[in-house]
């Protein structure tokens, strides 16, 4: 949240160990979302209802200025409960000290729900007549459901008749968040706007699949039911926020820069042990901006939030780069361990037209990555690689056609080769389809900070999180490559922007 100045973050954390634990509620502030200060713990595990831990909740900021934060505690006996805290002082832009509630617990898991699937109360929105509500993931059986608690006051809730969403097969729904999109406009929207030209996001994060989906569609506030507009795609089964490691992400609504702004996690690929040596596991992708796809009308657009471009720094520009089918061409990038990487291609019109079919069934997570080779693919660039290329993180499109000449564009990244290391667990192959429409150029960008690759395709429409470990492409041993490894068809990176990204700031504060 955004309040007097500061970006307020708050996150699980253990402070004993780079392991699973017992954790606090972590709380860090930022002028910019990019240079941080570390507070002391907002949330500590300190009473019966909280004392296995303090774990996933959601702040408002009511039309007052007061704060409420509703979070999800667990009793000694493995029971979820749902509790209230508040800033002890509304004064204090760092909002240092909360209080939690005399009340708590205010809510346990209802009947019919187990006692430890019952958690994450979204940010509540404001109703027409001028009641509160907020959103809490479950399951029956193997359905995930939404349930919508009511309140006036936030210390007393009623469960609404109607459950807001149920997809079955999905598992338990974590991390509930509902919110509004505009369908005219370019800025985010406050979590309680409603109309005719708005869309509402109903977004779940499934433990089954360690995925955040989305659905589009609409909210009945009346009726308190969102209904997906297709429901081929519907919560689960279509959409993802990041078709890569990214899990248990929370939006917020900016209301200093009239945005909505997206936080998402990724784990570790490596062992615990590893973990345990380096003294850190997991951390925060980039923030970034949601907003609605105007063109495809059938996605959102996740981009990195302009903030980070303050960090670019020795930029390079290469333009119309020609790649012969199987050729791959380094760039002098200079240091590359930390990189903003924007790049346009376009593949020969002829090669397309010619090729009658190609690679129908092709699956980015089934494929053999960078390596398996078509007619229209794979080209895009090696990143975090080594001179001999036995290190290599490759982001990368690749084409398919079918014989009716309709072509399916993929965006993938390619963990196979980010390492030799023997303790990565996992070295997957990630992606989807994306979008191209008429006229659009073949375009992606790539954050790359050490052991994190992001990466954009379409303006973000697909967004893919990787972790890797390279032992040997590592500062200033690692290198960049522009490869197209298609059999039949040329392809021109028509323009390749490259920045050296200066290091953030990460302080820790001192009273």
């Amino acid at each position: 949240m955004f309040y007097k100045g500061w970006y307020h973050l708050f996150f699980q954390h253990n402070v004993n160990a780079a392991v699973w634990g017992i954790f606090v509620w972590g709380h860090a502030v930022s002028r910019d979302l990019i240079n941080w200060l570390y507070l002391p713990p907002a949330l500590e595990p300190d009473k019966w209802y909280d004392l296995i831990g303090v774990w996933t909740g959601s702040a408002t900021i009511l039309p007052n200025g007061s704060i409420v934060m509703l979070y999800t505690g667990g009793t000694k006996d493995s029971v979820q409960t749902i509790a209230l805290a508040y800033p002890a002082d509304l004064s204090d832009p760092l909002l240092i000290n909360w209080v939690k509630h005399s009340g708590n617990p205010l809510l346990f898991p209802p009947a019919g729900i187990g006692p430890m699937q019952f958690r994450d109360p979204s940010t509540a929105w404001l109703t027409p007549n001028g009641t509160w509500r907020m959103a809490i993931g479950t399951k029956y059986n193997t359905t995930g459901i939404s349930f919508v608690f009511e309140t006036k006051d936030f210390t007393k809730f009623t469960l609404l008749d109607e459950l807001l969403h149920q997809v079955q097969g999905t598992g338990i729904w974590e991390c509930i968040d509902l919110y509004p999109v505009s369908l005219t406009d370019m800025n985010g929207l406050d979590t309680s706007v409603n109309g005719p030209q708005v869309k509402h996001i109903l977004k779940v994060s499934l433990e089954e699949q360690q995925g955040d989906f989305y659905g589009i569609g609409n909210y009945d506030v009346i009726k308190d039911i969102w209904t997906p507009d297709d429901p081929e795609v519907d919560v689960g089964f279509g959409l993802r926020y990041d078709y890569g490691r990214f899990y248990a992400s929370k939006s917020f609504y900016d209301h200093n820069k009239l945005r909505r702004v997206l936080w998402g996690f990724s784990r570790e690929c490596d062992t615990e042990d590893a973990d345990v040596k380096k003294g850190w596991a997991s951390l925060q992708v980039v923030p970034r901006e949601i907003i609605f796809d105007n063109k495809t009308k059938t996605n959102l657009l996740l981009w990195p939030v302009e903030e980070l471009e303050s960090l670019r720094t020795n930029g390079k520009e290469f333009n119309k780069v020609k790649l012969t089918a199987g050729s791959i061409v380094p760039l002098d990038v200079g240091t590359t361990a930390q990189l903003d990487i924007t790049a346009d291609f376009e593949i020969d019109n002829n090669a397309l037209e010619g090729v009658m079919d190609a690679d129908v069934g092709y699956n980015c997570t089934t494929s053999n990555g960078a390596y398996e080779r078509s007619a229209l693919g794979p080209f895009g660039l090696l990143v975090l690689a080594n001179d001999g290329l036995s290190e290599q993180t490759a982001v990368y499109f690749y084409i398919a056609k079918g014989t009716d000449g309709y072509l399916k564009t993929f965006f993938c990244s390619d963990q196979s080769r980010s390492s030799q290391a023997t303790d990565v667990r996992e070295k997957l192959i990630y992606g989807t389809t994306v979008p191209v429409l008429k006229n659009e150029k073949f375009s992606m960008r790539i954050l790359v900070d050490h052991s994190i690759v992001e990466a954009f395709a379409q303006g973000g429409r697909s967004a893919i999180t990787s972790r890797v470990y390279p032992t040997e492409a590592v500062a200033g041993a690692a290198r960049v490559f522009l490869f197209n490894n298609a059999t039949g068809a040329a392809v021109t990176a028509t323009s390749v922007k490259v920045w050296e990204m200066e290091s953030a700031t990460m302080k820790t504060y001192s009273a």
